[in-house]
């Protein structure tokens, strides 16, 4: 029988001699810097989606209702991460965490591609389900061979994904500054491409790097699935996917339904996913105490996105109609808005690993930092209700920049943590599949930013107040909740705090 002490993972063995990277393991540079360029990618493609959608067609877009082009994004966004789920499967049972990361970072620049290059929906539709599901792939596995990179009671561990936040923070920044001022210039569809070159640009990288930064880790299958039952899974995962075109094509589903069926299937299968977890004979019984104490992480998670991904959302439509965008007598484009929040992960995110890190074993525990992130986010809101019924570009442009300030730092609070605390959680049987269920969390919560899209009516003064009014409660509300639930939280992590 398995012992329940923690092993330090094969692959995160260093020495004193190894080559390093501000103090961590080479390999961070290495994982920062393609996850970087495919962050410039989606992020550069997010900050004119929305746009392109509804935009008439007279000024380049495709004509949508603005609430079907809303649910669209939010459906996009979550499906980047639901997909999470499938690459974390085909990682831990056929291909590997490493091989994973690699397949997928292709198929996110093909997709780039086929927006570049493909007019209309047609290229709407092969983009974005290429960027989904390479997206969703390279982001689980990247972020699991960072982890191997390291033992598991490293200290050095949250300050890792700190700064591998910043880099990712760094192509967030890029991303909507080139792609609109691309789209400004020669249209959306030079945007798109420039989204194809940088992640071009990644993909080069990470093949040069590959070999001497990664080395062993993520190598390993911790799960490999029988070779005999690779056809009928495949045939099966095909039926899936044609029934699901199918109910589009005939009218049974409906293109607006989209982040609403997004939200369902990511609970579902977050559902399936731990309920699998818990019953595998694989899972030691500290393991299962902490599988439990995931529970209010997870629904943390799910709150904390569905109000901070609104930038994508409510946000977009908000800052395109409602912000004074004029700075010094230029006009930012509304997508640049997007860029503001990866500025102040880029300052701050350094800030925050120099922090966790100088405190060791002193920083706040998992539980306390999520429900501050969560009273923090819901608090944010408040901000909105002075300008709420104002009229068209009627909003101060400092006060949406001190909003996503204030959700950057409950955004520090809570994301990269949470990502280097699913890597700790992780029974050692499923140390992939417990991280895409954490990417679930990130999924749901960004299919509901889109589903409470359809609940915002700018136009209704009173109804715009009771909007933010009720993020607040609910989020505030369960940050307190769990800032009660910190000493049960901490007992059933056991060991990891």
């Amino acid at each position: 029988m398995r012992s329940d002490t923690h092993e330090p993972d094969p692959s995160a063995a260093h020495s004193a001699n190894e080559r390093q990277f501000f103090g961590h393991p080479w390999g961070l540079a290495n994982l920062s810097g393609v996850e970087m360029w495919e962050r410039f990618s989606f992020y550069g493609l997010q900050a004119l989606l929305a746009y392109y959608l509804y935009y008439s067609v007279a000024d380049g877009g495709l004509g949508m209702q603005e609430s079907t082009a809303l649910s669209i994004v939010g459906a996009y966004g979550g499906l980047v991460y639901l997909t999470s789920v499938a690459g974390a499967w085909v990682a831990d049972r056929i291909l590997s965490a490493e091989r994973t990361l690699f397949y997928s970072a292709i198929l996110v620049m093909c997709g780039h591609i086929s927006l570049a290059i493909l007019p209309g929906f047609v290229g709407v539709a092969i983009g974005l389900v290429c960027i989904a599901v390479g997206s969703g792939g390279l982001k689980t596995t990247s972020q699991v061979v960072l982890g191997q990179l390291y033992d598991r009671e490293d200290p050095r561990r949250d300050g890792g994904f700190s700064i591998y936040y910043m880099g990712v923070n760094i192509g967030g920044l890029l991303g909507p500054l080139i792609t609109n001022a691309l789209w400004g210039w020669k249209g959306f569809h030079w945007g798109f491409g420039a989204a194809a070159l940088m992640m071009a640009i990644g993909l080069i990288q990470y093949i040069l790097m590959r070999k001497q930064t990664i080395k062993d880790a993520g190598h390993e299958v911790a799960n490999p699935l029988p070779k005999s039952k690779y056809l009928p899974v495949f045939i099966g995962a095909a039926v899936v996917i044609l029934g699901f075109v199918m109910l589009f094509v005939s009218g049974v589903l409906h293109v607006n339904q989209l982040s609403n069926i997004t939200a369902l299937i990511a609970l579902l299968i977050a559902v399936g996913l731990w309920v699998e977890m818990y019953r595998s004979d694989l899972v030691t019984a500290d393991e299962r105490s902490r599988l439990i104490g995931f529970i209010p992480m997870f629904i943390a998670g799910v709150l904390f996105f569905s109000i901070f991904q609104q930038q994508f959302t409510v946000l977009a439509v908000y800052s395109d109609q409602r912000l004074n965008r004029n700075l010094f007598g230029w006009e930012v484009p509304p997508g640049m808005v997007q860029s503001i929040n990866p500025l102040f992960i880029i300052i701050f995110a350094g800030v925050f690993a120099s922090m966790w890190t100088k405190l060791g074993n002193r920083q706040p525990t998992y539980g306390v930092k999520f429900a501050l992130a969560l009273m923090v986010s819901g608090l944010t809101m408040l901000i909105f209700l002075p300008f709420a019924g104002g009229e068209a570009n009627s909003t101060p442009f400092w006060v949406l920049a001190l909003i996503l300030f204030l959700l950057t730092m409950a955004e520090l609070l809570l994301s990269p943590v949470g990502n280097s605390m699913a890597t700790r959680l992780a029974p050692a049987a499923f140390p992939t599949r417990m991280f895409a269920l954490w990417m679930l969390s990130v999924s749901l919560g960004t299919a509901l930013s889109g589903s409470l899209a359809a609940f915002y009516d700018p136009n209704d003064a009173g109804a715009e107040r009771a909007y933010f009014m009720a993020l607040c409660a609910g989020a505030a509300g369960v940050g307190l909740i769990m800032f009660l639930m910190r000493g049960w939280i901490n007992r059933k992590f056991i060991d990891v705090h």
